[in-house]
């Protein structure tokens, strides 16, 4: 059965917007870990321009990328987030969030991510001013553990992030790749000791579902436990990377990753064909307007590397899928 048909875009297309912790950010997030990098400074600027335009308030990088490339050291994205912002002169309109935690730290010894700087009080502290001066802000919007570190205990960690909020230092702060039984954890550890608990847990998530009993490594995939956690958090706002895998729900030329190639995700590319069909929108836009109007409303974190990309990525904001829609692809 068919549903709304997503309207040509305009100029006039709005963005929408929801709140996280006390602020108001848009529904979509601009991811920038090549910025400065991989893309060039000219091309991150073009980018961040065309975000603000279309109404996107909400920018997200870390303080680690990308030293795996050849001459990085982790601080670039950070620094040219921090140069637009004050260039652009939008450091009261743009929320930006960056995360800690996971350079490598030559005194371990080892590899990455095995090496990784982790969640320590002393880190968290060092890490978060350092943020601070590379992206020239009075404080950070939002502030996550980049990678969840069981060597330090919980108390430690959260602990130190909510004296981050107590000082000023970050408006909110949050998570990333914690299995959801950490999540609750650490989220009533913080309520415990009268700080200020994660208001935000960024997970790899999308569309497709990886197999059953995947292994991300370091990464951690949102699962139904989270959602189901979430639902009764109206305080904690579920972030999702890696939405669009790469490009491989549009581009022919670029496979899907191994941990989504398994029989299930026949059926769920069959029903997201058939709803983008429907609706003249394209796998992505579907992929990501099935993030945002979900019982628990997922905000995206983008990535994208040319202006026509984010212009597709923006566009999902105006997709609203009809609940037939979205039943057949919740039940593929």
């Amino acid at each position: 059965m068919a549903g709304p048909v997503r309207p040509p875009r305009t100029m006039e297309m709005t963005m929408r917007y929801r709140k996280l912790g006390e602020r108001q950010v848009s529904a979509l997030c601009l991811g920038t870990l090549p910025f400065g990098t991989v893309v060039d400074e000219a091309t991150s600027y073009a980018l961040l321009d065309r975000f603000a335009e279309r109404g996107g308030t909400f920018v997200d990088t870390a303080n680690c990328y990308c030293f795996w490339l050849d001459g990085c050291c982790g601080e670039e994205s950070e620094l040219l987030v921090g140069g637009w912002l004050a260039t652009r002169g939008r450091r009261g309109e743009t929320a930006v969030a960056t995360k800690i935690g996971a350079l490598p730290d030559p005194g371990k010894g080892g590899e990455w991510p095995a090496n990784r700087e982790g969640l320590s009080a002393g880190l968290v502290a060092r890490a978060a001013r350092a943020s601070l001066r590379r992206l020239g802000t009075e404080r950070i919007d939002l502030l996550y553990g980049h990678v969840d570190d069981p060597a330090t205990p919980i108390q430690e960690t959260v602990s130190a992030f909510g004296e981050l909020v107590r000082e000023g230092v970050a408006a909110a702060v949050g998570i990333s790749n914690q299995s959801t039984e950490r999540l609750v954890r650490s989220r009533a550890e913080a309520i415990g000791q009268g700080v200020a608990p994660y208001l935000a847990v960024q997970q790899r998530h999308s569309y497709l579902r990886p197999a059953p009993g995947t292994d991300f490594d370091y990464q951690v995939a949102a699962d139904d436990a989270l959602f189901a956690y979430a639902a009764g958090q109206p305080d904690l706002t579920v972030l999702a990377y890696g939405p669009l895998l790469n490009g491989a729900y549009t581009d022919p030329a670029k496979e899907l990753p191994a941990q989504y190639r398994h029989p299930g995700t026949a059926a769920r590319l069959a029903a997201l064909g058939e709803v983008a069909r429907e609706t003249g929108a394209t796998a992505n836009q579907v992929v990501l307007a099935w993030l945002m109007g979900g019982e628990v409303s997922v905000l995206p974190v983008i990535g994208v590397s040319s202006v026509a990309q984010l212009d597709e990525a923006l566009d999902a904001v105006d997709l609203d899928l009809s609940a037939d829609q979205r039943a057949r692809l919740d039940l593929a």
